[in-house]
């Protein structure tokens, strides 16, 4: 095996999946900095004012879904809208560099621009990897990755045109609110060579687009304060997304709550003290907010808020990841992001981080809780402050937090269930927020080096709970919650959240190779799919993935057929070069797909989302997406 385009071998599968949100309202006050050719309406374009009945206001947002990636950093240079009538606007005001592997649990608020109104019939997204910085792992390390086109020819910018499905055209109406989500998906298209030095990334971004929002993912809004208005319970920000240090991204407002909790300048607050700590802290304070967003009403909720010197990387380093093994006050977090006061954010595999009796430690949802430097345990979600003491631009990163903070965030687990209990759940561990069980070292978690936390029967204590009847012995399943404190396992863990077998996406992936089949279906009809499974080699993806759990559809007796989803939202998309098209109904899209498939065209990979019924050999798919390269 020369590639990983997904063999079914316990490796990682190299996978990105990145949904983009833009939430449409009617605007007042800053807009994003949009620009606009054609028609645009007056105080809809650069340098005039803007108002509610001239425009409306797009709110742009980026998420990434759960990949494979260790670090996936790139520029989006544009992303704009195109009207029916051949006008564009676009609603990003400069280029925005982000690490996609960040946003797995995370969407980002970037932009608030104005839009003209009219009828939206497709958007175009470009991406520039001249200076991508990628990063894969291979035996447990993240190595570095250069990025090339489907020819092998190294990549430098991506430009893709989505086509709206056809009653899925966006509609802006003046003082009328309206919604669209965009998934940047490279599921399907992205393969990787692990053989050269550095590894070589094949890209070919696949992109998406919806009128409602699919994935429920707390959101930040990040940007420095504006004006507080402590008596109708919102404050408004200039919106600052990623960690960026300047520009226009408009004006945001955020609606607060008597639960709301704030992190300001290292001290803790809840309610309304919170939100006068926030006042008293003025206009220019950097402030970052985690919330949901209220898609009828179009407003966004903080849940949590940190500002000022709490804000990662505004007056003190930040190293952003998990912790994968403690000895006395030196902990090592894998897969970082560090956050620096003097530069831009960067990856590094791991950092060595030491505290101290004086390092405050805060934690996600107990904003007054006591807590130390005990509660920082193996597997943890941290978010450390304090001062960079080195880096050799690579494992000798070291950060110094002895006088600084760390923050506690919700920890994410993979794996296979091995009993129920009353009250507890153990699971046989594949990974900790995405990464593999093999690279964390649990000595010291426990009482004593004979109750150290065991990643092949971890102990999840899940209190009250409700358990899915789904959550069976062998079946996968996931846990969202808190490791125990350092030195007082068992149990392990703490969960806030598990979701067993039943509750979790199923994802088909399918790939030719490089040069495609010429008829990769036996069956293409207005309510079946059916993949000829003979033609497909073992070193070609074929599987279907549940959790962590993986199933060779060649091993499937009678082979496997897609169906569509008969409740929920459904799409089905076909790219061709650097066109997309969307369908919402699965009979036009099989029709439209043979067509595509003409004898000379070939498909290159086919990716869905939905639900396998192994008893029914089916998939059944709320999303299809198809790449075809036509043919000489």
């Amino acid at each position: 095996m020369t590639r990983t385009e997904s063999f079914i071998d316990g490796t990682r599968r190299l996978a990105l999946l990145a949904p983009f949100l833009l939430a449409l309202a009617g605007c007042g006050g800053s807009g994003g900095g949009s620009a606009s050719t054609g028609d645009a309406s007056p105080g809809c374009v650069p340098g005039e004012p803007a108002t509610a009945d001239e425009c409306g206001i797009v709110y742009v947002a980026m998420t990434d879904a759960d990949g494979d990636f260790v670090s996936y950093t790139v520029d989006v240079v544009s992303l704009s809208l195109e009207k029916a009538s051949g006008a564009v606007v676009e609603t990003l005001p400069g280029e925005a560099r982000l690490d996609f592997a960040d946003y797995v649990e995370l969407t980002e608020l970037v932009s608030a621009a104005n839009v003209p109104p009219g009828t939206y019939v497709a958007g175009t997204i470009t991406i520039d990897y001249g200076d991508a910085e990628i990063f894969v792992e291979s035996a447990g390390e993240a190595v570095a990755a250069t990025a090339a086109d489907a020819g092998g020819n190294p990549l430098e910018r991506s430009e893709l045109r989505i086509e709206l499905a056809e009653r899925d055209r966006l509609v802006v109406r003046r003082g009328v609110p309206s919604l669209l989500t965009v998934d940047f998906d490279l599921e399907a298209s992205h393969t990787v060579d692990l053989l050269p030095t550095p590894a070589e990334v094949t890209v070919e971004p696949f992109i998406v687009a919806e009128i409602e929002p699919v994935d429920e993912k707390e959101i930040r809004v990040r940007g420095p304060l504006v004006s507080v208005y402590a008596d109708a319970g919102r404050y408004t920000i200039d919106l600052r997304p990623f960690h960026l240090r300047d520009g226009d991204f408009g004006e945001v407002p955020v609606l607060v709550s008597g639960d709301t909790e704030y992190e300001v300048d290292g001290e803790a607050f809840d309610g309304a003290e919170g939100l006068r700590a926030l006042e008293s802290a003025g206009a220019g304070t950097a402030t970052a907010a985690f919330g949901t967003l209220d898609t009828s009403a179009r407003e966004f909720t903080a849940a949590r808020v940190l500002a000022g010197s709490s804000v990662p990387g505004i007056d003190t380093d930040a190293v952003q990841g998990h912790v994968i093994a403690r000895s006395g006050d030196a902990i090592t977090v894998l897969g970082a992001t560090v956050i620096p006061t003097a530069r831009e954010a960067y990856f590094r595999d791991r950092v060595r981080i030491t505290v101290g009796p004086d390092t405050k430690v805060f934690r996600n949802g107990a904003p007054e809780e006591a807590l130390d430097i005990g509660d920082i345990s193996v597997g943890q979600k941290v978010t450390a402050r304090g001062t960079v003491t080195a880096d050799n631009g690579g494992d000798g990163l070291a950060m110094d937090a002895t006088e600084g903070a760390v923050r506690l965030a919700v920890t994410r687990l993979a794996g296979t269930v091995n009993e129920v209990v009353t009250g507890q759940v153990d699971l046989d561990l594949a990974t900790i927020g995405g990464r593999p069980i093999r690279l964390f070292d649990f000595a010291g978690t426990g009482t004593g080096p004979d109750s150290d936390a065991d990643p092949a029967d971890y102990e999840i204590a899940t209190g009250a709970l409700p358990l899915g009847a789904d959550l069976l012995p062998g079946t996968a399943a996931r846990a969202f919650g808190f490791p125990a404190a350092f030195g007082f396992a068992p149990p392990d863990f703490e969960a806030r959240t598990v979701v067993d077998l039943g509750g979790l996406r199923a994802k088909l992936a399918i790939g030719w190779g490089a040069e495609g089949a010429t008829a990769p279906f036996t069956v293409i009809g207005p309510d079946t799919l059916v993949p000829d499974t003979a033609i497909l080699g073992e070193d070609q993806r074929h599987y279907i993935r549940i959790g962590p759990r993986f199933v060779d559809i060649l091993d499937i007796e009678g082979g496997i057929s897609i169906v569509p989803a008969e409740e929920g939202r459904t799409l089905y998309s076909i790219r061709t070069g650097d066109r997309i098209a969307l369908y919402r109904d699965f009979a036009e899209f099989a029709d439209a797909l043979a067509r595509a498939l003409d004898g000379a065209s070939v498909a290159r990979g086919l990716h869905a989302h939905g639900r396998f019924d192994s008893a029914a050999g089916e998939f059944v798919a709320s999303k299809i997406g198809l790449v075809v390269t036509a043919g000489e």
